[in-house]
């Protein structure tokens, strides 16, 4: 276990993960610096001193924890002392090793991590679920102390981005997920091995003792596998029994489901346990939710795809044989051509709006018809308008959301809404 008694800890961000990461430290005794590119008035009362990110020197430091939204710069460079992630610092500090599930992947880790957790408590266990989805693991090790250790977690189930496997240096997962790696944050690195190469870290360092599950027939995710020496698993749709019963939409979370399922393998989850679990679990809002049924129309809120991975999976599982898409946010640097060859498939029309419209336009131009859109509201009606009965209108953007909306689940909401203040017109 990581001793910090004594040592000088400068945490960098201080968001949610970067305030558990200090205060885990404070708690083994450290001396803590925060640093974030916010005035420290700004922050609140954090019971540590903040110095500003472009003042930040780290020579006097022991250890430096990085927050995962925080790029590198020049003077976390220069540091000498170890550099760790959130989820390093919590693995080191853990006082109760109990078994680690990392879920990792461009697209579906969210919903895999949620599955993998309900899984596992419907097998009767006590289950940590956090990491980038929902709560930080580091304000979490200490839910178990010395003297009360019927609290320990059975099973800690993480969601792993690459940004927190940039940073990792003895982080071993008893289990790890790679569910897909497709192009996503190409304005972090420098190219996409650099960024398949971060999502395989946590590979790196396991044994013959564990697990690395991994999609058939993807040699990049298998290469990743292979970095380290665990048992190597696969998984695909074909997996699940055909009498499994889900409620989730669309293939992909088919195929979702078989990864948690192989994700649980070692933990003795009973089949019965498994079927119940898949016919009752809605997964998460924003993901490929149904929203309404208008004249034979479906509207789907897939707001959380964030990248063309993500639009072109959700496009090419929908039930419905076409659909009119919802596209367009800040542009990430990808290439949209894998999304016109599912438009050109899947597509009826689409309709694109916000910083990355023009662009998307270009790449349909010719698949499908394309309206632009100054508004969601603006957006749903013309989809309204665009679809014919039987289609699918799926809001996938294919981009972040921070051009006009808070966040991925702010214009998810705005997408809802507007979806349900649609009025009944003739069939």
């Amino acid at each position: 276990m990581l001793d910090l008694a004594g040592k000088r800890v400068f945490v960098v961000g201080l968001g949610a993960s970067g305030v558990a990461a200090a205060r885990l430290c404070l708690s083994r005794g450290a001396r803590v610096v925060g640093v974030d590119r916010k005035p420290a008035s700004e922050l609140g009362a954090l019971g540590f001193d903040v110095v500003a990110q472009d003042a930040a020197t780290f020579d006097s430091a022991d250890l430096v924890v990085v927050s995962p939204g925080v790029p590198n710069f020049p003077a976390l460079e220069r540091a000498t002392c170890p550099v760790y992630g959130e989820i390093e610092l919590a693995f080191q500090c853990r006082m109760h090793p109990s078994p680690v599930v990392a879920v990792g992947g461009t697209n579906g880790k969210s919903t895999v991590t949620s599955l993998v957790a309900a899984l596992l408590e419907g097998a009767g266990k006590k289950v940590f679920a956090g990491g980038n989805l929902g709560e930080p693991w580091a304000a979490h090790v200490d839910d178990a102390p010395e003297n009360a250790p019927e609290n320990t977690f059975d099973v800690v189930v993480l969601e792993v981005s690459s940004f927190q496997m940039e940073r990792v240096s003895e982080f071993r997962p008893d289990v790890a997920v790679l569910l897909n790696v497709t192009d996503d944050h190409l304005d972090r690195y420098a190219s996409f091995d650099a960024y398949a190469r971060a999502k395989g870290n946590m590979f790196a360092r396991q044994t013959e003792r564990d697990l690395a599950v991994v999609p058939e027939g993807d040699a990049l995710c298998l290469r990743e596998a292979r970095r380290g020496n665990a048992r190597v698993v696969t998984f695909g749709a074909s997996d699940l029994p055909s009498s499994t019963a889900m409620k989730l939409e669309g293939q992909h979370n088919a195929r979702n489901a078989a990864a948690a399922i192989a994700a649980v393998a070692p933990f003795g989850v009973p089949r019965e346990t498994i079927a119940k679990v898949l016919a009752s679990f809605e997964g998460l809002p924003h993901r490929m939710v149904l929203v309404r049924e208008l004249n034979g129309v479906r509207f789907y809120d897939d707001s959380k795809g964030t990248n063309v991975g993500a639009s072109v999976t959700a496009l090419r599982g929908l039930r419905e044989a076409r659909a009119v898409l919802i596209a367009g946010g800040r542009d990430k640097q990808g290439s949209y051509a894998p999304l016109a060859d599912a438009m050109r498939d899947k597509g009826r029309a689409a309709v694109v709006l916000g910083e990355a419209a023009n662009a998307i336009a270009r790449a349909l131009e010719g698949v499908v018809p394309v309206a632009r859109a100054s508004s969601m509201d603006d957006a749903v009606n013309k989809s309204a308008a665009l679809a014919q009965r039987g289609d699918a209108v799926l809001l996938s953007p294919a981009c972040s959301s921070f051009d006009m909306f808070r966040d991925y689940k702010h214009r998810g909401d705005e997408f809802v809404r507007a979806v349900r203040s649609l009025s009944e017109g003739p069939p």
